[in-house]
């Protein structure tokens, strides 16, 4: 499937699918998106409603470009991090090259450590942050009370629904600890009721720029 590199409205640039009409970030802004739905409404909010937490365990569902974990591997916290991202379709090495997040945030070599890892070997990035990128796909989840908070970062349901189905959620609310916490871009009505199937107490929240509303969700035990 043909793929290009575009730049976003602040200045980032991201994967877009022309065929799908899709791309990785939102268009209005990759690193505003990521800033807010997953740092900000995902790993601070987590961190705020568990301050005891010595490690804090994060599953990514959609590693992409990379971008997320950069920003959480430069996020300033007492908290050490491990972070598992998966992804099925890796991006190639042309496409790592043609993103501009480190010289935009000028951490560079961060970005590129990160893509240096070889894939399913974990590895340390920096002092507070541990990395291992898993080859695999969404409905392989088979993890077990492993993860404090999920980023859950799936091609929209608009044109991949299966990433977006009950089963899938179920699977990752079974990956979480109790209160644990799940944070997506996405606020499709049908996806909320799946979160909400599968055990999540789902709230919306004001979305980043160009989206209304995205979802957080959490594992109430």
């Amino acid at each position: 499937m043909k793929r290009e590199i575009m730049t976003t409205g602040d200045g980032s640039k991201t994967i877009h699918m022309p065929d799908l009409n899709e791309q990785y970030h939102s268009k209005h802004g990759a690193l505003q998106e990521a800033r807010h739905v997953f740092i900000q409404m995902g790993l601070e909010y987590a961190l705020e409603q568990q301050p005891d937490l010595g490690v804090l365990n994060i599953l990514e569902y959609g590693f992409g470009t990379g971008l997320n974990a950069l920003l959480t591997a430069i996020h300033t916290s007492s908290v050490a991090i491990n972070y598992t991202g998966m992804e099925a379709f890796p991006v190639t090495q042309e496409e790592i090259d043609a993103m501009n997040y480190g010289a935009l945030i000028h951490e560079e070599q961060v970005f590129q450590t990160i893509h240096n890892i070889p894939w399913n070997d974990e590895a340390v990035v920096n002092q507070q942050f541990k990395l291992v990128k898993k080859q695999m796909t969404f409905e392989s989840v088979d993890f077990e009370a492993d993860f404090d908070l999920i980023y859950f970062d799936a091609f929209g349901p608009r044109t991949q629904p299966e990433l977006w189905k009950l089963s899938i959620f179920q699977s990752a609310y079974r990956a979480l600890r109790a209160n644990g916490v799940i944070v997506t871009y996405c606020a499709a009505g049908q996806v909320r009721r799946n979160m909400q199937e599968a055990g999540f107490q789902v709230e919306r929240l004001p979305g980043p720029p160009g989206k209304r509303e995205m979802l957080r969700g959490v594992k109430v035990m």
